[in-house]
């Protein structure tokens, strides 16, 4: 007869479960509506394909996710923006800082983007086209990237305290290489380069033949909350228009602090 698992030991096992179904989530959101194929989930999260084939058929089943029929790739479901909505009215800053990443497009003339921290990742959580008629657009709403990688997540990262940063750098810097194939080492010093000029600079990493700036904002408490960025294409990109743009980076950082200081917001550390 089989004995019964110990109330730890399944407990343990369902929050591995929850942990697993977690990442694929995550994964999901970050892969848009192209979605990921089982096998690219499997080599992201470093588990076995038969592991994600139960987890997305749990998933499934839950309307949490969806499968692509004729590219058999698997892409976040409806039950994930039903919560989503219910979670925006606990958690909407996006309307509170909209005027300021708006200001901010248009004063640059280019794409500005509002970027939240959730634990180790960063996620877009709004953007605004400059009045330019070329436009970039190197991220979507809902997208999420590790810290680290793309200019929020390296400005989120860059202002952290140094014991915070480290950790963190332990744990992104292998999936940024597995994924992305971005050597750990050069992540490293671009995080060292944004420490020590106080804005997140990327060139062609992300996205070819583009220039992204980032800075971190804090809350009303000192905490790093989120960035804001602008992106655009290299040829517009001199030295002297990257630093004006950093100029009003560092003012839109001023007026989304002003405006959480009236109000204290939740961190996302999910």
């Amino acid at each position: 007869m089989a004995q019964r698992a110990a109330p730890s030991d399944a407990k343990a096992g369902r929050e591995g479960s929850l942990q697993r179904a977690a990442a694929v989530l995550r994964l999901l959101a970050t892969a848009g509506r192209r979605g990921m194929a089982l096998t690219d989930l499997a080599k992201a999260t470093g588990l076995p394909n038969s592991s994600i084939h139960r987890l997305l058929s749990q998933l499934l089943d839950e309307r949490l996710a969806m499968r692509i029929e004729e590219t058999r790739h698997y892409v976040i479901g409806p039950l994930a923006y039903e919560l989503g909505l219910a979670a925006a009215q606990q958690f909407d800053i996006r309307a509170q800082l909209r005027p300021a990443l708006e200001r901010l497009a248009r004063d640059a003339e280019e794409t500005s983007y509002l970027i939240l921290r959730s634990g180790d990742e960063a996620v877009c959580l709004d953007l605004a086209e400059g009045p330019t008629a070329l436009r970039v657009v190197t991220l979507q709403i809902g997208s999420r990237r590790p810290l680290g990688w793309g200019a929020g997540g390296l400005a989120i990262l860059s202002a952290l305290e140094e014991d915070e940063r480290r950790p963190i750098l332990g744990r992104v810097t292998p999936r940024i290489e597995r994924q992305w194939g971005f050597p750990g080492a050069q992540v490293e010093a671009s995080v060292a380069d944004a420490v020590r000029t106080g804005v997140a600079v990327i060139r062609n990493r992300v996205n070819p033949g583009v220039t992204a700036l980032g800075m971190a904002f804090l809350d009303s408490l000192g905490q790093v909350v989120g960035a804001v960025t602008l992106a655009a294409a290299n040829a517009r990109m001199s030295t002297e228009r990257t630093a004006l743009l950093a100029e009003l980076l560092a003012r839109a950082r001023q007026d989304i602090r002003k405006t959480l200081g009236a109000a204290q917001w939740l961190r996302l550390d999910c």
